[in-house]
């Protein structure tokens, strides 16, 4: 995207997994017409899976046509474009983990990846992915966010966002086991700093308050519990605000969250996965959405998995998906104003 706001906002799209509600919740987000004032949308699938899918929706997600394409220089604004990465039939298999559907998923995001690599797109919105058969021997990854990270070279942060709170998560998708050995002085600050300037850029909060939660119950009670709350994560937060960012805790997760403490911070870090994710879902389990903070590129997407039990039955909601979509075109947008801002600053 350049400067000039007539340019509209390219927008890459992977398939997902092709058995579980990714088509779905696609073609529902995009056949309301208005979708396409934010983006031209460019899916990286198959017209032919989509009109399967197409197939299965009700009468009210029919008019929705797709614009066969070879790359996205052919985009068409206000069209639902399509570039078709199989010529051949697919053996589709609803409901169900298959070695053709991880294959496909990958070839989706790899391509995807490229492209937005080369500047041909501006943001990227994923439709979920089967974490299991997507592996290969070139894909060794157990997730979006790990692989994007290797991806494009950088440090990242996985975020959840909805309208209620921000929750970054400091070790993704790791055992519980492992966790506490993680959890160092240098990874806490790295994850500190990127929320704080993710905050900043991204979403435009000039000085973002940001809490980090403790690793055990009570923080430890004052090494009662343990003691890694008082020796690691207290000095990497009071390491942090030292160097100019408004960051705040360790907060003991239960009372933080069942007092609405969160209300009062910009981003909230959580130390593990389940940490972070029980409490994001439970308050925004169909409109969250996942967003890979620290990159030099913008992904989002939904907060929802394939979702196999549901999948071809037409139940699957749309809205995360579609504010992952808003939220892609809204970080660009921030990021545009931000870079502006802040290019010649006042000595």
């Amino acid at each position: 995207m350049t400067k000039n706001e007539s340019h509209k906002i390219k927008l890459a799209i992977t398939q997902g997994d092709i058995n579980g509600i990714s088509y779905e919740v696609i073609l529902k987000t995009f056949s309301d017409s208005r979708m396409f004032e934010h983006c031209t949308p460019i899916l990286y699938g198959s017209t032919k899976v989509a009109s399967y899918h197409k197939k299965l929706l009700s009468q009210q997600h029919q008019d929705l046509a797709f614009t066969a394409i070879h790359d996205p220089s052919q985009a068409v604004d206000k069209k639902f474009n399509v570039i078709n990465l199989v010529p051949e039939e697919v053996k589709i298999d609803i409901g169900k983990s298959t070695e053709i559907g991880g294959k496909l998923s990958r070839m989706a995001l790899e391509r995807a990846c490229d492209d937005l690599q080369n500047g041909l797109v501006d943001v990227l919105v994923t439709a979920p992915i089967n974490k299991k058969n997507i592996q290969s021997p070139d894909f060794d990854f157990p997730g979006h966010t790990e692989y994007l990270s290797s991806k494009f070279n950088g440090k990242s942060l996985m975020m959840m966002v909805c309208d209620r709170i921000r929750i970054g998560i400091v070790t993704n998708h790791l055992s519980l086991k492992q966790v506490p050995e993680a959890i160092t002085q240098e990874l806490l600050i790295e994850k500190i700093s990127i929320m704080h300037h993710s905050l900043k850029r991204d979403f435009g909060i000039p000085m973002p308050k940001i809490a980090v939660l403790a690793l055990d119950p009570h923080a430890g009670d004052n090494g009662v519990i343990g003691t890694q709350d008082m020796e690691v994560v207290k000095p990497a937060i009071d390491s942090a605000y030292e160097q100019g960012m408004l960051v705040y805790g360790p907060y003991p997760s239960d009372g933080f969250f069942g007092s609405s403490e969160f209300n009062k911070f910009d981003g909230v870090l959580a130390l593990y996965h389940d940490q972070g994710l029980i409490p994001f879902k439970l308050m925004s389990f169909t409109e969250g959405v996942n967003y890979t903070a620290g990159l030099n590129i913008i992904r989002t997407s939904p907060a929802h998995g394939t979702a196999y039990d549901i999948a071809g039955k037409g139940k699957a909601s749309e809205q995360s998906f579609r504010r992952a979509v808003h939220l892609a075109c809204d970080i660009l947008r921030h990021r545009h104003e931000y870079d502006e801002l802040t290019a010649n600053p006042l000595s």
